[in-house]
């Protein structure tokens, strides 16, 4: 998903997967494959790099996790009472 903002300025967010192909004429216009069309402020190349950006951002491996501690770190149980 990706921020765009319509010609009346108000922002919206678009679903990048659904983009059939962005025409450039004095406005930005991207047709959907649901046959939607939206005009949008950013130019063809503003939204390529959102795309771009966002498929990055979406396929980026995962943050490594937390080494295990070491058994030696570990506080001992507490005995039962």
């Amino acid at each position: 998903m990706i921020r765009l903002t319509r010609l009346n300025h108000a922002p919206m967010v678009l679903n990048s997967d659904l983009i059939e192909h962005i025409d450039i004429t004095p406005d930005t216009v991207i047709c959907m494959t649901t046959g939607q069309v939206f005009r949008v402020l950013e130019t063809a190349d503003e939204v390529i790099t959102r795309i771009v950006q966002y498929r990055q951002r979406i396929n980026e491996p995962p943050a490594p996790a937390e080494p295990p501690l070491d058994p030696a770190e570990c506080p001992e149980p507490a005995a039962p009472a």
